[in-house]
Parts: C-alpha cells; sequence; structure tokens
C-alpha cells in the first residue's frame, strides 16, 4: 500500500523575499505584497514626475544659450529627461497603475516630483549648477537603483544613470568654461547659482533617517540599497573636491574634513523650507503644475489620434 505525500505550502510572502534575499529579481508576474506594490508606485511615479517637471526649468533657457554648440547640447539633455520619464512610466505600468492615473495624482497634488524643481532658474549658469549639483546628486541617489529589486524599475535606471552621468558632466564643464576662461561678471554668476542651489541639492536625498517614514521597509525589500543621510554624505564628500577645481565656495560655514570620521562635515539643513516646498509652498510649485497640466490637457488630441490610429491598424491586421 502507498501513501501520497503532500507538498507543503509554501508562503508566498516566504517566497517573495527568498527571491529578494538571493538578489534575484521581482518581476510583474510574481507574487507580491500590496505595500510592496504601493512603495514603488509611489517611488517610480514620483521619480518619473519629478524627470518630466524638470524639463521645465532648463527648457525656460534653450532659446537663450549662448552658443549654438550649447543651445544643441541643453535641448538633447531636455530630450533625455522626456524619455526618462517614458522609461519610469512603462515600468510603473507594469504594477497595474495607467499613465492617466499617473498624471491625475499628479495634476491634483496626490503625487509628488522632486521638491528641487520648484526654484528658478535665474542665470546661464543655473544650467551648469543644475548639471553639477542637481543631476550630481541624482545619480548618486540612482546608482543603487540599478539594483532595486524590481526588475522594470532596475533595468530602466541603466541606461538613466548613463545619461544622468553625462548630464553631470555637461554641467560640470558650463561651469568650468565660465570660471576659467569667463570674466569676473560670469564668475560671480556661478557663484550665486552655486549659493542658490546648494542646500536645495542636499535636501534631494529627502529627510534625515531618523524622520524618514520609508527607508527602513523599503531597504529591506531592496528597493533602496543606501540610506537618505549615507547617500547624502556621499554628495557632498565628492563635490567638495569639485569645488576645488572650479574655484567657488559652498555656501556653508560649517564645512570641513573631519579626520576622525573621514567625510565632510556640513551645516544643519532647513528642514522647515523642505517641508514647506514638498506640501507646494515653494517658489514655483503652482506654476510647474500649471505648466505640466496645461501641456497634458494641449496634448490631448495627439493621444486620441495615437489611439485611434493604432486601433485601426489593429482592425486591418
Amino acid at each position: 500500500m502507498t501513501t501520497t505525500q503532500t507538498r507543503p505550502e509554501v508562503d508566498p510572502a516566504d517566497l517573495f523575499q527568498a527571491i529578494i534575499d538571493a538578489e534575484q529579481k521581482i518581476e510583474p508576474h510574481d507574487w507580491m505584497p500590496d505595500a510592496y506594490r504601493k512603495t514603488l508606485i509611489r517611488q517610480i511615479a514620483q521619480h518619473a514626475h519629478s524627470e518630466v517637471i524638470g524639463m521645465q526649468p532648463e527648457a525656460n533657457w534653450i532659446s537663450r544659450a549662448p552658443t549654438l554648440h550649447r543651445k544643441a547640447i541643453l535641448m538633447a539633455k531636455v530630450q533625455d529627461e522626456a524619455g526618462h520619464g517614458l522609461y519610469l512610466y512603462a515600468a510603473a505600468e507594469t504594477l497595474g497603475i495607467t499613465r492617466d492615473e499617473m498624471m491625475e495624482l499628479l495634476h491634483a497634488g496626490k503625487h509628488k516630483y522632486s521638491s528641487i524643481f520648484n526654484y528658478p532658474t535665474l542665470s546661464w549658469a543655473d544650467m551648469g549648477t543644475i548639471g553639477w549639483l542637481v543631476d550630481g546628486a541624482a545619480i548618486t541617489n540612482q546608482v543603487m537603483l540599478q539594483r532595486a529589486s524590481y526588475g522594470p524599475y532596475s533595468r530602466a535606471m541603466v541606461r538613466i544613470c548613463k545619461e544622468e552621468s553625462f548630464h553631470q558632466r555637461q554641467g560640470f564643464d558650463i561651469l568650468l568654461t565660465m570660471m576659467m576662461g569667463g570674466s569676473e561678471a560670469q564668475r560671480e554668476m556661478v557663484q550665486d547659482a552655486v549659493n542658490r542651489w546648494w542646500w536645495p541639492s542636499l535636501m534631494m536625498f529627502g529627510p534625515n533617517d531618523s524622520e524618514s517614514t520609508h527607508t527602513e521597509q523599503s531597504m529591506a525589500w531592496k528597493i533602496k540599497r543606501v540610506s537618505n543621510d549615507d547617500l547624502r554624505q556621499q554628495f557632498i564628500d565628492m563635490t567638495v573636491e569639485q569645488s576645488k577645481v572650479l574655484g567657488v565656495t559652498l555656501p556653508d560655514p560649517d564645512l570641513r574634513w573631519n579626520e576622525e570620521r573621514g567625510h565632510y562635515d556640513f551645516g544643519e539643513i532647513d528642514w522647515d523650507e523642505f517641508w514647506a516646498v514638498v506640501k507646494g509652498n515653494g517658489p514655483m510649485n503652482r506654476e510647474r503644475i500649471e505648466n505640466k497640466a496645461g501641456a497634458w490637457d494641449d496634448g490631448a488630441w495627439v493621444r486620441e489620434a495615437a489611439l485611434a490610429h493604432s486601433a485601426k491598424k489593429r482592425r486591418v491586421s
């Protein structure tokens, strides 16, 4: 007489975590906790929105670039940002949310984007400073995302990081040209831009670890690999050395090398300003969203025409 043995049921939550712990990828068809899915939608959508909103402050200077060469580079950069948004929206859609839903949430203020893009661009030096500091902070944060546990997000970040690295070098080149070969007025313009963008760039890494509500769980799920504070420190250590090459002064009197820690100490970030901007009270919050919503509405006919053409092709085939 034989007995039939039944395999013990595997808890999907245990299998999910085992895949992550083995440094394998979670794919769209895999089981995942609702909280993991929601966290990814929030993070990927915010990232995508930031890429698209971030086109506005730079597009503002395309027609005023100092040379045709600089104009072509800036146009290519803005086009890259649009592509980054496309990759990321596509990755988010694999989690069950539609592009239209993400846009509605953004326009209604229920989805966020990086606070850095709510500051105005006042001079051409801002284009260099955004490339050097803002894109530099972005790539510091994004390199680890190439190893994110969710496959579509991880793969999208590979190309994005390559292009962001180019953007950072392009911004540094603008500033180096102005500082080394420019007039005194141009050097003052660079210093003014650095003064305005330094602290908002440090805010890009998010609140201190002790105040972050998402970091611990995101790191357990390996969506995030390095904490906010550690990323911020990496960026500061790297950027201080670059500032010496440029010959600019970073606007922090408390910035100094700490031999014991092996890192630079720095001053206190104005978190009241950070949270005010995040909550929609920054210098350009309202204008950025109005411009974005207006462009979405103005482009409705293009989307409708594309869908109609696609439907017609399917009928014919």
